[in-house]
């Protein structure tokens, strides 16, 4: 129960840092005007990239603190599941930025691919995890296919929004729903404390 109480903790900063890091790079790309389909694929890669280690280093930290190895069983098995999801969502991007057309088109599928490959990882996880980043990583998957549906409607319909609009929607969707599952895992753990 307490290594539970301590993984939540651990949990809900990293989840934080990821909402804020979401939100705050879908306000840079605006103010900075990044439109552009290759630096919109290029920005938020580099922002996922520095995000990740961001996060590894609130987590090897709490390992550091709790003296326990980093690097555990159950590390191992994370990664590994959320593995082949991301790799896929990294190959994704690879293709976007360097797609011989600076499309439009290619930039909001991109949106919609990595949300869903990112819920599949999250998912995956989630076998072991506490039981919440299932769901979590299901809500993404969802906001993926709906969007994909939206963005194939509009183009068939005469129109793709401006890149603006894309930049908040990775802003509502990966910085929202992080900083939203982060004010729940706070609230489950100050009502339902271990032990309880």
């Amino acid at each position: 129960m307490e290594r539970t109480a301590i993984y939540r903790r651990a949990l809900a900063s990293t989840t934080f840092l990821v909402g804020i890091m979401g939100v705050a790079a879908s306000a840079a790309a605006t103010l900075l005007k990044l439109y552009s389909p290759h630096t919109f694929v290029g920005f938020w890669m580099a922002v996922a990239t520095a995000t990740l280690a961001l996060a590894f280093a609130i987590v090897r930290r709490q390992s550091i603190q709790d003296a326990e190895p980093f690097w555990s069983p159950p590390t191992k098995r994370v990664t590994q599941a959320a593995a082949p999801a991301i790799l896929v969502g990294v190959a994704v991007g690879i293709a976007a930025l360097f797609s011989p057309a600076d499309d439009p088109l290619t930039a909001w599928r991109t949106v919609p691919l990595w949300m869903a490959l990112y819920g599949c990882a999250l998912h995956s996880s989630g076998f072991f995890m506490p039981r919440g980043i299932k769901l979590f990583g299901l809500l993404f998957t969802l906001c993926g296919g709906l969007l994909m549906i939206a963005i194939n409607k509009l183009e068939t319909e005469g129109g793709l929004p401006p890149l603006a609009y894309a930049h908040g929607v990775m802003g509502a969707v990966f910085g929202g729903l992080h900083i939203a599952y982060g004010a729940y895992i706070r609230k489950t753990e100050t009502t339902n404390p271990p032990g309880a």
